[in-house]
């Protein structure tokens, strides 16, 4: 594995300074003050701001050996500084303010390495790309130019929590304001101990009913029952009847979170406490499938007519965010992308829409093989589309499956 050569670590420096050295440090302070509230809040947010924290690593570390996964943010970082270069004065300012919106309260610089990246593949494609958002304020975000052929490019950044009933994030929320308590269970009931919930009216960011939630598993506990019900939970608790739920020096073994998730399937919200040699597992499901492919599609009826001309053909390139391996094959392999990206290129929304591609973290970090797109994207091609054929455009606009 190469080290950090000392080029890397000026353009490491030089990408702080772009972002502005101290709110750069205010917003690492930040992160690790959040994170340092417990570890699943931590792990949680190592995943949402795996970029920023990369970044301070090799600005700490500059000469360790980097993975796969730093390089790719490295090139990205680079990107950055090179496009700050490049734009105009104007141009500048409003880079310079993008990267600055990303350092506050839950933003990520997910978005703008994501339009970098996009920049990126399309240069290596042989397109000549304009960054027309900061250059121009124009209201899609950058214009490719090949052989004699334009096309729009609108780069968006859509969570896969948009289609999910119940939220990854509010889930981590609910898990730790009870963890205390399930610790006092099993000090009280050495054993392994499963509660399954399933959550008809779901479970998102809203405080009230996530607090409710964990008062009624916290009555529920105290009063030794093993189930309760009515039309928002269903709450049952059983022995962990699990072959794999071992347990080594009081901690699970690292086995078994995958054999639970082929247990209760990949849309399940799961989590695990151990104690007094105990384990005690969480499994959570809305009351109905996850739409996280469909919750895409609405997202792109309402993106094309709002932010492309309609001049030229125009692409977009999605995003999704808070998604991981599992959840990112499903939705490939079950053909759920496929199937609503072409559904919405027959709508009258995609009529300027010429390609739709879909990328996540599995191909922004370098991380994926075997599951991320081999392109680097997932692409859709709207035949309908007049410029649909067009050669000069082809790399950019051919489907990729």
């Amino acid at each position: 594995m190469a080290s950090v050569a000392p080029t890397d670590a000026s353009t490491i420096k030089a990408f702080i300074a772009c972002v502005g050295t101290k709110l750069w440090g205010q917003r690492m302070e930040c992160i690790s003050r959040e994170a340092a509230r417990s570890q699943r809040v931590g792990r949680a947010l190592a995943q949402q701001h795996a970029i920023e924290i990369t970044i301070e690593r090799l600005r700490r570390h500059a000469q360790t050996p980097v993975t796969p996964a730093e390089r790719c943010v490295m090139r990205l970082a680079r990107e950055a500084v090179l496009t700050d270069r490049a734009l105009s004065p104007q141009g500048r300012i409003r880079f310079r303010t993008a990267l600055a919106a990303a350092m506050v309260h839950e933003k990520t610089l997910v978005p703008l390495f994501h339009l970098l990246r996009t920049a990126s593949l399309q240069r290596s494609r042989g397109f000549t790309v304009h960054f027309a958002g900061f250059e121009d304020e124009a209201s899609f975000d950058l214009l490719l130019t090949r052989d004699g052929a334009e096309a729009e490019i609108v780069c968006d950044v859509i969570s896969a929590e948009d289609g999910r009933d119940v939220h990854r994030g509010a889930w981590v929320q609910l898990v730790d304001g009870i963890d205390a308590d399930l610790q006092t269970w099993l000090s009280n009931h050495p054993g392994r101990y499963l509660l399954k919930l399933t959550l008809p009216l779901g479970l998102n960011g809203d405080e009230a009913p996530r607090v409710a939630l964990q008062e009624r598993i916290r009555t529920m506990l105290a009063s030794q029952r093993r189930s309760d019900f009515d039309e928002a939970c269903v709450l049952r608790l059983d022995p962990l009847m699990l072959a794999a739920a071992q347990m080594s020096d009081g901690r699970a073994e690292p086995g078994l979170l995958s054999s639970l998730r082929q247990e209760f399937g990949h849309q399940a919200h799961l989590a695990l406490a151990s104690g007094n040699g105990g384990l005690f597992v969480l499994a959570a499901r809305a009351g109905r499938e996850d739409e996280v492919a469909v919750a895409i599609r609405r997202r792109m009826a309402a993106l094309a007519p709002a932010r492309l001309t309609g001049t030229r053909p125009g692409i977009l390139a999605m995003f999704v965010e808070d998604t991981d391996r599992t959840e990112w094959r499903h939705l490939r392999d079950k053909l759920e992308l496929e199937g609503e990206a072409r559904q919405f290129l027959t709508h009258p929304e995609a009529r300027t829409v010429v390609a739709v591609t879909c990328a996540s973290r599995l191909e922004l970090m370098g991380i994926g093989a075997p599951d991320a797109a081999s392109d680097g994207e997932l692409r859709f091609r709207n035949p309908a589309h007049p410029a649909a054929k067009t050669a000069g455009l082809a790399p950019a606009v051919l489907s990729s499956l």
